[in-house]
């Protein structure tokens, strides 16, 4: 069931009315039946793949308690099932065909799993390893029942596309019991208005522009190509970031807060700053702790330091690799480039702050912040060629095609014949970063808040009306979902 399905929106009230009829103590029950319907619908076959992983996590947690040496083994049992199933529906295929294709043996002459992974595994798939790691270290109450520990890995809002929520803070939620207040309702349906928004106002109408040229990547001009990496940079922000901004806003309905995952990206000043506190604050999150930390982290020298930085990068390629835009190579580099940027930031950060020192004026003035911020934008957009493209060897075609004609766009963008499509995404986009901007000095619903009733009212009116007349309804999935 998609957020933007009308299907959706008759869910939501049932839902809704069911769990505040019910006496407090037992609405996780609710919650927990609703998720199940809400993800099984989509389609039924998804549930034997959740009950699995539910039923993993639910053994392993018990099989932690206690003492003893067996406290590990299934610690590791409950991680080889779970992210070992993840690894196995996204590569095993895939890494057949490339074998098959390196050693000159014939299509098909090593075996297939034949089945890929339902959408929203990695999500939870995810979020049960954290649970299993957060268990056995007992950052997580012994008495943790199986019925709690269903609604952590099944609930609806987060289970497509997160964020990747940690036991240690859900479950504590769910025990005290769940309860909705008028400010948690008013704030919820904001958040729930804003993303949809964004998916389908934004992301969508920028879409057809650059699925069309990155389909004739080979035949599109450089300045069409260049205009869509600009789009796809805004599109899978927009698309990842509504999905996050209805999944908070419909978890405040039912009383219950998500983390933020995004903290306006764009307006990083390095991709340091980027990946670490503003783009999928969750996934960057679980990698610290379960895989970055555990590696030695920045404790073991500058080199390890390097090298455990890459392996976390090569690792969140690996994760994204999956239905959305297929499994290839691609996500590999995308992942090593990040890398690499994290490389080049450390290398450089004793210069940059001895400077900075020599030059306080400069390192705290408008203009140095706003360049830096148009840098580490671009890094990023140049990333994102390899995330969206079919193949390592068109991503590289794209970059080539926009890097040679990049001293002509000067004379080609008042000549080149924009069209509506164009006019529109620019406006968009535009509009995003003037709210970015101003949310960034001071949350825009906290300036709703404070702002004249009529203000407020006439803000509400333009999304309903945007929503309606420039909204793209057909059932297309959020893109994240897919991974």
């Amino acid at each position: 069931m998609l957020f933007t399905s009308l299907e959706f929106f008759v869910f939501l009230p049932l839902a809704l009315l069911v769990f505040a009829l019910l006496p407090v103590g037992v609405r996780w029950v609710w919650l927990l039946l609703a998720s199940w319907l809400f993800y099984g619908i989509w389609q039924p076959s998804n549930l034997i793949f959740l009950g699995a992983v539910t039923l993993v996590v639910i053994a392993c947690g018990r099989a932690m308690r206690g003492e003893g040496r067996g406290r590990r083994t299934a610690l590791v049992a409950g991680l080889i099932a779970v992210l070992g199933a993840l690894v196995a529906f996204k590569f095993h295929d895939f890494l057949a065909g490339e074998v098959e294709r390196l050693a000159g043996l014939a299509a098909g002459a090593l075996p297939r799993i034949g089945v890929t992974a339902p959408a929203g595994f990695s999500f939870y798939a995810f979020s049960a390893a954290s649970y299993l790691v957060d268990a056995y270290r007992r950052e997580v109450p012994e008495r943790t029942d199986a019925g709690h520990l269903a609604l952590y890995v099944a609930y609806f809002p987060k289970i497509f596309a997160g964020p990747i929520e940690r036991a240690t803070t859900f479950l504590p939620q769910a025990w005290k019991g769940l309860r909705s207040d008028p400010d948690r309702l008013l704030l919820g349906l904001q958040l729930i208005g804003w993303g949809l928004f964004k998916k389908v106002v934004i992301a969508d109408n920028l879409a057809p522009l650059v699925d069309r040229n990155f389909a004739i990547a080979a035949f599109a001009a450089p300045m069409e190509l260049l205009i869509s990496v600009y789009f796809f940079a805004f599109q899978i922000y927009c698309d990842f970031s509504g999905y996050t901004d209805i999944a908070l806003g419909v978890s405040l309905l039912f009383g219950v807060r998500l983390m933020e995952n995004f903290r306006r990206p764009y307006l990083s000043r390095s991709t340091a700053e980027f990946w670490a506190a503003r783009w999928h604050v969750s996934l960057g999150r679980w990698f610290r702790d379960y895989l970055y930390i555990p590696l030695g982290g920045s404790r073991a020298g500058t080199l390890r330091r390097a090298g455990n930085l890459m392996i976390v990068f090569l690792a969140s390629g690996l994760w994204h690799a999956g239905l959305g835009y297929g499994v290839g190579w691609t996500f590999l580099v995308w992942g090593a480039l990040n890398g690499v940027y994290q490389w080049v930031g450390l290398a450089t950060r004793s210069f940059w702050r001895r400077a900075g020192a020599l030059l306080p004026r400069v390192r705290d003035g408008l203009p140095l912040h706003v360049l830096r911020v148009l840098l580490t934008f671009h890094l990023i957009a140049i990333a994102w060629v390899f995330f969206r493209a079919k193949s390592v060897n068109e991503a590289l075609l794209i970059l080539q095609k926009i890097g040679s004609r990049l001293t002509e766009l000067p004379g080609l963008i008042p000549r080149y014949p924009f069209t509506a499509e164009h006019a529109l995404g620019f406006a968009l986009i535009g509009l995003l970063v003037a709210v970015e901007i101003l949310d960034e000095r001071r949350p825009v619903l906290q300036r709703l808040a404070a702002a004249p009733a009529w203000l407020r009212w006439a803000v509400f009116y333009l999304v309903i009306f945007a929503l309606l007349l420039l909204g793209r309804w057909q059932a297309k999935e959020f893109i994240y979902m897919q991974f």
